[in-house]
């Protein structure tokens, strides 16, 4: 697939999600940029929150998994059912009744402005990074197989990439969100199934299923070794935790999830969207079966991140295979992308600068707009500095790991405020939050070097208890 050819795909690309953008941005205010004027069909949101959950992270980083973990991520994705359980029925008819925009509005009814503003930055601090990892990855893709043969240097791939997001999303926001996400989706799981056909004829297989299942890849359940980081409760629990903390407890995928009608429509997008995405990542742990025999058997030295796109990309698979990776990548990154551009202005907005406050209407646009493109100079600048930083594991490993360190917090804070009555001395509880994820760190190391115990994903839950513990510590003596 020649460069012309990517740049020609990018174009058209961006061409229809900026016709979305104007069709769905037309006398877009505040309230459509925020909350899509809660006129969203619950179906489109469920559909279009499984490119955003997923992004160019999973699609890339999930079959490259395969070869060093086998499919014992399925562990962990079947924890996210339990955890999405919990979003349903105990999140969304709080955030309901609270009638919310940002979902941290609610630590401060329950706590004190101390509180909101602690879980407001740690959401903003943890998406922050989340989205520039995501966008890195799929930057340096872009770069490799793109930008290189154009003499165009790295930070203007980047630049361009977070300038494409802004452009689609800066007036109607979420609203678009909606809509384009759906069609992002739609590409992303198109372009799998076009992968896993054209794998299959390559390796003649005549049976997929029946080959997946006697390959010695597909082991799913790891219950042999306790200390394991792949022991099954330890995944099941920590997919669990973290489809709470990084659905639920996220702005990024409840803002879509508020934009729904009503709370009956938001179940219903949570029931489907949870049992859609058992299925994908299933079959995105199945291609990564069938790419790592494709490599071995052609003598292919791609592994982990590499894996995926060499294959896609080399032209031993045909054409259409790599037209349709690089649109399912780019349909999948940006899925992910701009919603957290979005939801990182929603937060700053309303949670920070408390623009719902203000009586100017025009004032407030103003300002959302300004802190619009305030984020897409953080995302620039951050996907930089990974740039010279970012380690050698898998790119998803990265993101969960540093998701139980930030997101561990507000799990300690919810936890606390749904399932306590008591109260709390609110001044304190940002302390609180900055020790627990340095004691998980130092545990979690001393666990693992001292006791052979490692924690792996499950540091989230661990980060979330002693962020309880220590509510409990500052707790009032008299209830709520």
């Amino acid at each position: 697939m020649q460069p012309s050819d990517i740049l020609l795909l990018i174009v058209a690309y961006f061409g229809v999600l900026i016709f979305i953008s104007y069709l769905t941005g037309k006398s877009a205010n505040n309230q459509t940029f925020f909350k899509a004027n809660n006129s969203s069909p619950w179906y489109l949101v469920a559909f279009g929150m499984i490119g955003a959950s997923l992004s160019g992270v999973t699609f890339i980083s999930v079959p490259g998994w395969v070869e060093g973990q086998q499919m014992s991520y399925m562990q962990m994705v079947l924890g996210y059912v339990l955890g999405y359980a919990v979003i349903g029925l105990i999140l969304l008819p709080l955030y309901y009744k609270l009638n919310l925009t940002s979902i941290y509005t609610y630590l401060e009814d329950r706590f004190g402005k101390h509180s909101y503003k602690t879980g407001a930055s740690f959401f903003l601090l943890s998406r922050t990074i989340g989205a520039a990892f995501r966008l890195f990855l799929v930057a340096n893709v872009l770069q490799l197989i793109l930008f290189d043969a154009y003499g165009i240097p790295f930070w203007v791939t980047v630049t361009i990439t977070i300038l494409l997001i802004w452009l689609y999303t800066f007036k109607g926001g979420i609203k678009t969100i909606v809509w384009t996400d759906t069609l992002q989706t739609l590409f992303m799981l198109i372009a799998v199934g076009v992968c896993i056909i054209m794998i299959k004829d390559a390796l003649q297989i005549e049976h997929l299923f029946g080959y997946i299942a006697d390959n010695k890849l597909s082991k799913i359940f790891f219950f042999e070794d306790v200390n394991a980081g792949n022991y099954f409760w330890k995944q099941f629990f920590s997919g669990a935790f973290i489809a709470i903390v990084m659905t639920g407890l996220d702005q990024d995928m409840m803002q879509k999830n508020l934009t729904c009608r009503n709370l009956k429509d938001a179940q219903k997008n949570m029931f489907w969207f949870t049992i859609v995405l058992v299925i994908v990542n299933f079959f995105f742990l199945a291609l990564g079966i069938l790419l790592t025999d494709y490599a071995t058997i052609h003598e292919i030295d791609a592994h982990k991140d590499n894996l995926f796109p060499v294959i896609a990309t080399s032209g031993q698979l045909g054409k259409a295979t790599a037209l349709f990776f690089v649109l399912g990548l780019i349909a999948a990154a940006y899925s992910s992308a701009d919603s957290a551009l979005t939801s990182l202005t929603t937060s700053f907005s309303i949670d920070i600068l408390e623009i719902d406050k203000k009586e100017d209407e025009q004032q407030k646009i103003n300002i959302r707009k300004k802190i619009h493109v305030l984020f897409s100079f953080i995302l620039v600048a951050t996907i930089l500095i990974f740039k010279y930083f970012i380690a050698d594991a898998s790119v998803i490993a990265k993101i969960f790991q540093f998701a139980g360190y930030t997101y561990g917090p507000l799990l300690g804070l919810y936890a606390f405020g749904l399932f306590t009555k008591l109260n709390i001395k609110d001044k304190l509880v940002p302390y609180v939050c900055l020790i627990a994820p340095i004691l998980t760190y130092l545990i979690s190391i001393y666990s693992k070097n001292s006791l052979g115990f490692d924690f792996g994903f499950f540091v989230l839950v661990l980060n979330g208890a002693l962020t309880f513990l220590g509510l409990l510590l500052i707790k009032h003596t008299k209830n709520v």
